[in-house]
C-alpha cells in the first residue's frame, strides 16, 4: 500500500473505532478482535454473561456501516425455516412464494444460540462457511459484506446445547466482554441518562468501503516462514496428548485470514509471528476438544494454547 492509500484506510477505520468506543467503553481490544473478524470475513462466538453489551456491540458495528442487521432470539422451539425462510402460500396466486428469514443481512445477531437445538444450530453452517443458503433445493447468495455474530452462555448454564464441533470450526475466533471497570460502569450509567449512546450515532463508512477494505485484507502479505509457523501450531495441537481433538486445517485458514487482517488494522501490509502468537489463542482455543483426563482435571484450553505457543519456534 502506498503511503497515501495506507493513511486512508487508517483514517476509515479510526472514524469506525471512536464510533464504536461510544458505545462500547473501556473495551477496545475486543473492538478489535471485532473488527478484525469482520475483516477477515469471518464469524464471531462471544461466550459471555447476560447484560455485558453483546447485543449493543453488534447492533452497534451495523449502524456504524449502514448495513442491514436482523436478531435472532435462539430457543429450544426454533426452526431451521425460521432462520433461512421458506415457502408461504398465496391464496391469492393459489402458489407458493418465498419468503426469505433472517439470515439474509449484513450482519446476523444469533442470541444464545446453545439454547437451541443442534438441528437449528446447524442451519448456519452453510451462510457461515460459503456466504450462502440452501432452501428447498435452491441456493441463494446472502449479501456482501456478511457476518454472524452469535452469543452464547456458559456451557453449564441450565437449559443449553453445547454447539457440535464442526460449528465452532466455522467461527473465525471466540471472544468475551466481561465486564467493565468500576470507573467504566458509573460512565455507562451516566451515558445513559437521557437516551442510549447507540441511538446517537451515525454511519461513518459504506458497505461498499467495508467490501474495499476486505479485499485489501487478502492482498497483505505473509511470508512462508510465518505461514509454516502457523501450521507448525496446529500440528503441535495434533500431537498435544491433552488434546482429544486438535484444530483442523480450517484452523490453519482462519488463522493466516485473521492474522492478515490484523497486520492490516495496524497499518502493515505484511503479517509479523507476532500477530500470530497474539491471535492464536482467541482463534484456536475454541476448536480444540479436550481429552476426558484433562476436562475434569480442570485443564483450560487457552493455557493449553499458550504452552504450545511457547513450545514452537518462532521464525526470525
Amino acid at each position: 500500500m502506498t503511503d497515501n492509500v495506507a493513511e486512508y484506510w487508517r483514517q476509515e477505520l479510526d472514524a469506525l473505532r471512536r464510533n464504536l468506543e461510544k458505545v462500547i467503553q473501556g473495551k477496545s481490544d475486543c473492538i478489535d478482535l471485532l473488527l478484525t473478524a469482520f475483516l477477515a470475513d469471518g464469524s464471531v462466538l462471544m461466550e459471555d454473561v447476560p447484560g455485558v453489551g453483546k447485543t449493543t456491540l453488534a447492533k452497534a458495528l451495523a449502524k456504524s456501516i449502514a448495513l442491514p442487521f436482523n436478531r435472532v432470539q435462539f430457543t429450544p422451539d426454533l426452526l431451521p425455516a425460521d432462520i433461512l425462510g421458506g415457502s408461504i402460500y398465496n391464496p391469492v396466486s393459489g402458489g407458493f412464494d418465498f419468503r426469505k428469514g433472517p439470515v439474509f443481512c449484513s450482519i446476523l445477531l444469533a442470541d444464545e444460540i446453545n439454547r437451541a437445538s443442534p438441528r437449528t444450530q446447524s442451519a448456519l453452517l452453510e451462510a457461515m462457511s460459503e456466504h450462502q443458503a440452501t432452501i428447498e433445493g435452491r441456493c441463494h447468495v446472502l449479501p456482501a459484506p456478511f457476518l454472524v455474530l452469535a452469543t452464547q452462555n456458559p456451557i453449564e448454564f441450565h437449559g443449553t446445547y453445547p454447539l457440535p464441533e464442526a460449528q465452532l470450526d466455522r467461527f473465525l475466533l471466540q471472544m468475551s466482554l466481561g465486564y467493565p471497570t468500576p470507573e467504566k460502569e458509573v460512565g455507562i450509567l451516566y451515558s445513559q441518562v437521557v437516551q442510549h449512546p447507540l441511538e446517537e450515532i451515525e454511519p461513518v463508512m459504506t458497505a461498499e468501503t467495508a467490501r474495499q477494505m476486505q479485499e485489501q485484507v487478502r492482498r497483505v502479505k505473509v511470508e512462508r516462514s510465518v505461514a509454516q509457523y502457523m501450521v507448525a501450531l496446529m500440528e503441535k495441537t495434533r500431537q498435544e496428548p491433552r488434546l482429544k481433538l486438535g484444530a483442523s486445517p480450517r484452523g490453519s485458514l482462519m488463522l493466516f485470514r485473521a492474522c492478515q487482517s490484523a497486520a492490516f488494522l495496524c497499518g502493515r501490509d505484511y503479517v509479523l509471528p507476532d500477530d500470530a502468537r497474539r491471535l492464536a489463542p482467541w482463534v484456536l482455543a475454541h476448536r480444540l476438544t479436550l481429552s476426558s483426563k484433562s476436562k475434569y482435571s480442570g485443564a483450560s484450553k487457552r493455557d493449553i494454547v499458550q504452552d504450545i505457543l511457547g513450545q514452537v519456534p518462532v521464525p526470525v
